[in-house]
């Protein structure tokens, strides 16, 4: 029924655009076009931290020369707005704008409507922040994802939890959305596989500001660790109630945590002691190169989604050097790549998925630090 629900809005939008939209194979044939557009999507227009990585990518390749002498564009929409803005802006932008790939920084529940508007279109959807492993389950030949999915994030975390540290009673705590239910299913679906005790689960409204008696329930039995599966800044002030309530338990979160529009440097100390899913760009040359480079120009530290929003760009751009100008092309040339970003190294398996198991940080004096597998 929610795939049903999630097709509606993308059929009725094609039904309506295929009046009078150009062939899809007639645009790839477009000799040399000025300039080669990429796509962005991005949860509304507050939303600047992956909208900043994604310009600095295309400002590093035009700066080496862009493709063919033609330059990179970026083309910016948001998915804010009633049900179904997400479709209409993907239509939009392959349609009238004549991208050649979309870049998407949105939820999952975005990500499932956007993936069906590329699939029809044949152009390529490679997301850069939803985490859900459902958008690789339908073995789309479109889709890509450049973040570590919920699964391969779990499989960090308990690892950690559960054979270097050895707790037993570990608590999950998630918002009441559905990326957050997702992420609790993946979590609890991989600690079985794992053979190791179930944990307790907990969940909150997205406008909860008082964590007193959730934080009580947690008291009383008696748990060894926590693991937030909720956004910045929920779980900041849940991390504040706990420090005030002299709650020492050991906590653990993953990339959603790391919101970039809430959370860069310069206020990573709200999460001190907490271990986090790592983007790697942290600790890697590559990555030192970045920040750098977006602290000169917007003056603030990338968060994790500038980066995964920049290496996400930056893998099309690729693509397309490789390939040329042909969504085709475009497709099979990042089912080969191995890319060298500032997240660390980028390849992807038979489902778009990227390959390997994410590495963990610890947050000490305000300052990630990196955890050895």
């Amino acid at each position: 029924m929610r795939l049903l629900k999630l097709q509606i809005p993308v059929c009725l939008i094609f039904a309506v655009w295929a009046l009078f939209v150009p062939d899809v194979q007639a645009l790839q044939n477009t000799k040399n076009p000025k300039p080669i557009k990429i796509g962005l999507l991005i949860p509304d227009k507050k939303s600047l931290a992956a909208r900043q990585g994604a310009e600095l990518a295309i400002r590093k390749a035009n700066k080496s020369g862009g493709y063919d002498n033609c330059p990179f564009q970026l083309v910016v929409r948001s998915t804010e707005g009633p049900w179904g803005s997400g479709s209409k802006e993907a239509v939009n932008m392959i349609f009238e704008e004549n991208v050649w790939a979309i870049v998407g920084s949105n939820d999952g529940r975005n990500g499932h409507i956007v993936e069906q508007v590329a699939t029809k279109a044949r152009v390529v959807f490679l997301s850069a922040w939803a985490t859900d492993p459902s958008l690789s389950q339908a073995f789309i030949p479109w889709y890509f994802c450049c973040v570590p999915n919920d699964l391969q994030q779990a499989a960090a975390l308990i690892k950690e939890i559960y054979d270097k540290r050895k707790f037993k009673k570990v608590a999950v705590i998630s918002e009441n959305n559905f990326d957050s239910k997702l992420a609790i299913t993946s979590f609890m679906k991989k600690t079985k596989t794992a053979g190791k005790p179930d944990p307790l689960k907990f969940r909150y409204e997205n406008t909860s500001q008082n964590f007193n008696d959730l934080l009580n329930q947690i008291n009383k039995a008696n748990i060894d660790c926590i693991i937030l599966l909720g956004q910045s800044s929920s779980s900041m002030k849940l991390i504040q109630q706990m420090r005030s309530k002299k709650m020492n338990q050991p906590v653990f979160g993953t990339i959603a945590l790391q919101d970039g529009n809430q959370l860069s440097g310069q206020n990573f100390k709200n999460f001190n002691s907490v271990v986090l899913v790592s983007s790697q760009h942290w600790f890697s040359p590559k990555g030192l190169a970045f920040r750098e480079e977006y602290l000169r120009t917007y003056g603030n530290m990338p968060g994790t989604d500038a980066a995964y929003a920049y290496d996400g760009i930056y893998l099309i751009i690729e693509a397309i050097r490789m390939a040329g100008l042909d969504r085709d092309r475009i497709q099979k040339s990042l089912t080969k790549i191995i890319f060298e970003g500032v997240t660390g190294v980028i390849q992807f398996d038979d489902k778009g998925n990227r390959l390997g198991v994410p590495g963990l940080m610890e947050i000490k004096d305000g300052i990630p630090v990196d955890i050895e597998k």
